[in-house]
């Protein structure tokens, strides 16, 4: 071949070389090419989903995860793992706010305690692997029932203010940069950089490869391993920050379950879980695969539980793809369309899942009623029955006053909940109907409801430090008297009780333990002789309660602080329950006011959940079109018993 064909060969197919350029790039990184085509099907889709407002949302929805993700890259590349992040974020956060709200700490110095407790929790987590030869899998899932545990004890369960100053790392600067944003891409070099450009980056590669061969060519792969940790647990503590930042407080129980979607971000961007593999780029990609996906499913009304459905075809159609990789398929084009496929895939399904549910799956969220007023109702949990039968009068009212209603869960996760709500927003509902996870922490988004001039009405629980155009709700200290004051008579004013708390750091739990308290305080004959968290959870409950008759036989009276929790106490009590053992509790549910029927439950304070849902959405209604709302709409709370129980079955 002469040398002037050498010289002409590359001109050839200059007409084609960006496409060819942009095929390369897309073939080598599949992640981005799923990422590009799940935009342009949601564009298409929603007409809500390019605004400018979305897709910041997506950006700031994105930061956190991606934040714990850039930190999970380097433990992965090492072909290790990390469960503890989530746990970790939320005890740094949770220090921080305890050191300088409570303490006086400066918050400068209060910021780096936060950040040296998520570098200690690695250097422990990598300490364990290293010297104490525990499976990486084991070492960071104890780290995550310690952290956990400890950001309860100190918060002692509540939520704390998080420091002023610290609290602008959620904002926005000017009306386009947020700083969740900001922070997320700064992470995202210091990894790449970290990664690319040092020895422990190189290291880690080795390490990953093969640890003994790294061994052998002078690596010091214990050094390098509590390196790799102690950087996840710094970058958990950033992400912590950054979370609580936006929801203005440090919630011990934040960041439940993130260190999944971290792990599934890593992967879906390209890492391999056995090692070696692994880019600052891909992870985030992955991060925004995940958050766009949930941010058009919001947008499309699909339910929260068809939500996790998809996400987890996402998740498998990552490591497969990763699989077929590693198997030695080379050819780009190939690697291309299979990324590109598996993404298609997943449109299918999603397509087939908004086909046959309409998004309006009345069961598990999704959408209700019709018409041209479009309100968005966030529930804390469609895992409780209280708040399903809440969404089911709401979406009962919604048909019959012509509104469409679109309900969200927030799972008990007041991030997602902020979430939820800003989707609301940049959507531009009419009114938004919040029933907040946590009265603090659902401040900020309800406050960028407020400068978009939608009206938010507050059910169940209040807002603290936002507008909200009405507070429908029962009083929960006043139910707590009430049950307080029924157990009384149960006992005959004496006796050892127990008392089953809710979720740590809920208001709900809070309110009607403060009002149980309060009311008891009359009565100095009952002796509270335990107090435990059982979640609002039946089977937590069934434990709590077993264990409690070990170290308290003698107990004659439980309350717990809702009916699911007091059905899993009358499991446990057997034959006592309702007889010996007096039971009360709260919330007034089907299956409740059944026991109260039956005679295992003594009483539970009622509080007609769907008739709060039917007033949320008249109230929610009537601010959307403008007319005026007293502060406060009250929803009765009734004692119901085995004497009054039928008119509660029926409503």
């Amino acid at each position: 071949m002469s040398t002037e064909t050498l010289r002409k060969r590359p001109q050839g197919p200059r007409s084609g070389g960006a496409a060819r350029a942009a095929g390369r790039l897309l073939g080598e990184n599949g992640a981005l090419a799923g990422l590009i085509i799940l935009v342009v099907a949601l564009a298409i889709a929603s007409g809500d989903f390019l605004t400018v407002t979305n897709l910041l949302n997506v950006g700031v929805q994105a930061a956190v995860t991606a934040i714990l993700a850039f930190g999970v890259t380097f433990v992965i590349v090492t072909a290790g793992i990390d469960l503890s992040v989530g746990a970790v974020a939320a005890l740094s956060a949770v220090v921080l706010a305890w050191t300088a709200t409570q303490h006086g700490l400066a918050w400068p110095l209060a910021l780096v305690a936060a950040v040296l407790v998520g570098l200690v929790a690695g250097l422990v987590n990598g300490a364990l692997i290293t010297y104490g030869k525990l499976p990486p899998f084991i070492a960071t899932l104890a780290m995550l029932g310690v952290a956990r545990g400890l950001a309860l004890v100190i918060s002692d369960g509540s939520p704390i203010a998080f420091p002023g100053a610290v609290t602008h790392l959620g904002d926005t600067i000017g009306s386009y940069l947020p700083v969740p944003v900001i922070v997320m891409i700064v992470m995202g070099l210091l990894t790449a950089l970290i990664l690319a450009r040092t020895y422990s980056g190189r290291a880690m590669y080795a390490i990953g490869g093969n640890e003994e061969a790294a061994r052998l060519s002078g690596i010091r792969v214990n050094r390098q391993k509590l390196v790799t940790y102690a950087l996840s647990g710094a970058f958990a503590a950033v992400a912590g920050i950054v979370l609580a930042s936006r929801l203005a407080s440090a919630q011990p129980q934040a960041a439940n379950g993130y260190e999944l979607d971290a792990i599934a971000a890593v992967v879906i961007g390209g890492a391999s879980l056995s090692g070696g593999k692994g880019k600052a780029f891909g992870t985030l990609v992955g991060a925004l695969i995940l958050a766009v996906l949930r941010n058009g499913l919001n947008l499309l009304s699909v339910s929260a539980f068809w939500q996790q459905v998809v996400i987890g075809v996402v998740i498998a159609a990552a490591v497969l793809l990763d699989t077929v990789r590693r198997r030695g398929l080379r050819v780009r084009p190939a690697t291309f369309w299979a990324g590109g496929a598996a993404v298609v895939a997943v449109i299918v399904a999603l397509a087939a899942v908004v086909a046959t549910t309409g998004g309006n799956d009345s069961k598990s969220g999704g959408a209700a009623g019709g018409g041209s007023v479009r309100i968005g109702l966030s529930v804390s949990t469609l895992n409780n029955p209280f708040f399903v039968q809440f969404r089911q009068g709401a979406q009962d009212e919604a048909r019959k006053v012509g509104v469409k209603l679109t309900v969200g869960d927030a799972q008990n996760d007041a991030s997602q909940q902020v979430n939820q709500v800003q989707n609301y927003t940049s959507q531009g509902m009419k009114a938004i109907i919040v029933n907040p996870v946590d009265s603090d922490a659902a401040a900020p988004a309800v406050k960028a409801a407020n400068r978009a001039d939608i009206p938010v009405v507050a059910a169940d629980r209040t807002v603290n430090g936002a507008k909200v155009e009405q507070l429908v709700a029962s009083d929960n200290v006043a139910g707590g008297k009430d049950a307080a004051a029924q157990m009384a008579r149960l006992l005959g004013g004496k006796g050892k009780i127990v008392v089953i708390q809710g979720q740590p750091g809920t208001s709900a739990s809070r309110e009607r333990g403060q009002g149980f308290g309060e009311g008891l305080k009359q009565y100095p004959g009952i002796q509270v002789v335990a107090k435990q968290p059982a979640d609002f959870d039946r089977t937590k409950g069934l434990d709590v309660m077993t264990n409690l008759l070990q170290s308290h036989p003698d107990v004659n009276g439980v309350f717990a602080e809702n009916d699911e929790m007091a059905l899993g106490a009358i499991k446990a009590l057997g034959g006592k329950a309702g007889k010996q053992v007096k039971v009360v509790a709260f919330d007034g549910t089907p299956d409740g006011i059944k026991a109260v029927q039956a005679g295992t439950l003594n009483a539970t304070v009622a509080q007609q959940p769907r008739l709060l849902g039917k007033m949320a959405v008249d109230s929610a209604l009537k601010a959307a079109k403008g007319g005026g709302l007293v502060a406060n709409a009250p929803v009765p709370v009734k004692i119901a018993t085995p004497e009054n129980a039928a008119q509660f079955a029926t409503q």
